[in-house]
């Protein structure tokens, strides 16, 4: 469990997250998922994940912890008894490494207007869909509530789905899975951004839309 975990440390001042003459960083261990960009034969202890949060050494929350307050919220008896789900709809668009143009797009030029974009299939209208099955895939493996993709608006954009979660399980899980994007973009050669407005004029943007009750919603009536 995350408990056998020890509390590990790193400079700070090569991420920006530390001055360079008090440099030092905690971080410690929140969730634990296994690593599917590691995977063990059957039957052995799996490679790990370790979701963090970072801390100065006197333990203070470091400006960047924004996860320190909202574990806080979620573990008051209030927050307990609502049993908060989560549903969220992270949209990302897949860029070639020259992080300008869309995948699938002409190079200094525009594709066809949207429409058949969405949720749509074919090699004319869907690029890159191994980058989005294989992130599926990876999730799985690393046991998170992953519940669906789809294909998005604009020419090489993607959703997929994080879900129901509970809690801050499902701002962990989405951290997660972030980062499972990036790792697999790296097997493609090809780079995932979440900006809301990839491409400037009359392209759709791209968000994260969430889905959010409480027992008492859910409940005949609520």
């Amino acid at each position: 469990g995350v408990d056998k975990l020890p509390t590990w440390t790193f400079d700070g001042s090569s991420t920006n997250q530390a001055p360079g003459d008090d440099s030092e960083v905690l971080i410690v261990p929140r969730a634990v998922y296994p690593d599917p960009m590691r995977p063990v034969p059957a039957g052995q202890a799996p490679n790990i994940l370790v979701m963090c949060d970072c801390y100065t050494p006197q333990m203070e929350a470091i400006p960047s912890n924004t996860r320190k307050a909202a574990a806080a919220a979620f573990e008051t008896a209030e927050a307990a008894a609502a049993v908060p789900w989560f549903g969220l709809e992270q949209e990302y668009t897949l860029f070639n490494l020259d992080g300008v143009t869309p995948l699938g797009w002409p190079r200094n030029g525009f594709p066809r207007a949207q429409g058949p974009y969405y949720c749509g299939a074919g090699a004319d209208r869907s690029f890159g869909r191994a980058v989005p099955e294989a992130h599926y895939r990876a999730c799985l493996y690393a046991g998170l509530d992953i519940s669906g993709i789809n294909a998005e608006v604009m020419p090489g954009q993607w959703e997929y789905q994080i879900g129901p979660s509970v809690g801050i399980a499902a701002a962990d899980q989405t951290w997660i899975s972030r980062y499972l994007l990036d790792r697999v973009c790296e097997e493609f050669s090809v780079v995932a951004s979440i900006h809301p407005k990839p491409i400037k004029g009359d392209w759709n943007g791209a968000g994260m839309h969430i889905n959010f009750s409480t027992k008492q919603m859910r409940e005949p009536g609520g």
